[in-house]
């Protein structure tokens, strides 16, 4: 083998080890500091796709909730009937937790309102939003997803009353 191909592998070699270096660092990264989390808009409607170099980004429309004189329409959970969420499984099972007015992240980050600690959730996993009258679940981009009644959460969806929530290994439901 001639020293120049020697010299070729071994540089090759060396650029092949920086860029998995790099790699590791940039998932640990990811991994300690989490991702930017995206916002829902403040208004109660739906965002428009935006274009972007003649591609278009896709927006599940979300319907506006309409408020309601009974609390539940439909099994929804909404302001006025849902006061607490309540950990059925899980490391946390049995815990309370009161809802206010305010988002509440679910994570393993210690900067989310509700700490899940497990192999299974990822730092800013999911959020819990008031949009209207009507509570919803977001999924936050999570490895293993977010799943309520059975079904993986893509988009905000409206939560209802004492169907199960999981996020990793744990489960959740909102109640009155």
């Amino acid at each position: 083998m001639s020293e120049l191909t020697l010299l070729l592998l071994r540089i090759g070699f060396l650029l092949l080890l920086w860029f998995f270096v790099f790699a590791v660092v940039y998932s640990l990264r990811a991994d300690l500091f989490g991702v930017k989390v995206r916002r829902m808009p403040e208004s109660a409607a739906p965002a428009a796709p935006a274009k972007a170099g003649g591609a278009t980004t896709p927006v599940a429309p979300v319907a506006t909730p309409k408020p309601s004189d009974k609390g539940v329409k439909g099994g929804a959970a909404t302001t006025s009937a849902v006061s607490r969420i309540v950990i059925t499984s899980g490391p946390k099972a049995g815990l309370e937790l009161p809802l206010g007015t305010e988002p509440l992240t679910i994570g393993r980050s210690s900067e989310s309102g509700l700490v899940i600690r497990d192999d299974y959730t990822s730092s800013h996993h999911a959020r819990l939003v008031l949009w209207g009258e009507q509570w919803m679940i977001q999924d936050l981009d999570s490895t293993n997803g977010t799943w309520h009644d059975g079904a993986r959460v893509t988009a905000p969806v409206p939560i209802t009353v004492g169907a199960p929530i999981k996020v990793g290994a744990t489960t959740f439901e909102l109640r009155k």
